[in-house]
């Protein structure tokens, strides 16, 4: 009698095992769902933050509106380009020419004396280009837009550390 209440004592025991063994794997899953839901939380809440604006506030990132309101009220300063006159690429039989007066618009007025300064190497960037195009290139205001976006970016070139924001074409003859 003494044997069989010590093996049911010990069966017992082992049953309270079993059901604690069993118990332990739920609370587990539990845990690994809210240590991977706790950094996925935290981490939508830092995107909404950093979208709204507010966490770069707080890092010292954002721009100050002064900055841009000072640089969007300071008047334009032009530069007056010489004539160019170029003649175009229009094959062997026929001959065209463009004459072209325009005006560089710079960001900053200290930029004025290095543009100057600049004024041969920006015309021969403008004759060299101007030089390879052909008449059907220029047609149109699509023609005039492509010629004005490739001389700024030679200007830029020719002329940098300055920079040139915009070319105002004064006169386009083409003949």
């Amino acid at each position: 009698m003494v044997v069989a209440a010590a093996s049911e004592r010990l069966g017992k025991a082992e049953a309270g095992t079993g059901k604690a063994a069993s118990a332990a794997p739920k609370f587990l899953g539990k845990r690994r769902i809210i240590v991977l839901a706790v950094p996925l939380l935290l981490a939508g809440i830092a995107t909404t933050l950093w979208f709204t604006g507010v966490l770069p506030r707080m890092l010292g990132m954002a721009q100050t509106e002064k900055k841009e309101e000072s640089t969007k009220t300071a008047a334009p300063v032009y530069v007056e380009l010489p004539d160019i006159i170029a003649n175009l690429n229009g094959g062997p039989h026929r001959q065209s020419y463009l004459k072209l007066t325009a005006r560089l618009e710079l960001a900053r007025a200290a930029d004025v004396e290095h543009v100057k300064a600049a004024m041969p190497r920006l015309q021969d960037l403008f004759q060299t280009y101007l030089r390879e195009m052909r008449p059907e290139e220029l047609r149109g205001s699509s023609g005039t837009y492509r010629l004005r976006e490739e001389l700024i970016g030679r200007a830029n070139i020719a002329v940098a550390p300055a920079r040139v924001t915009d070319i105002l074409f004064i006169q386009i003859l083409m003949q």
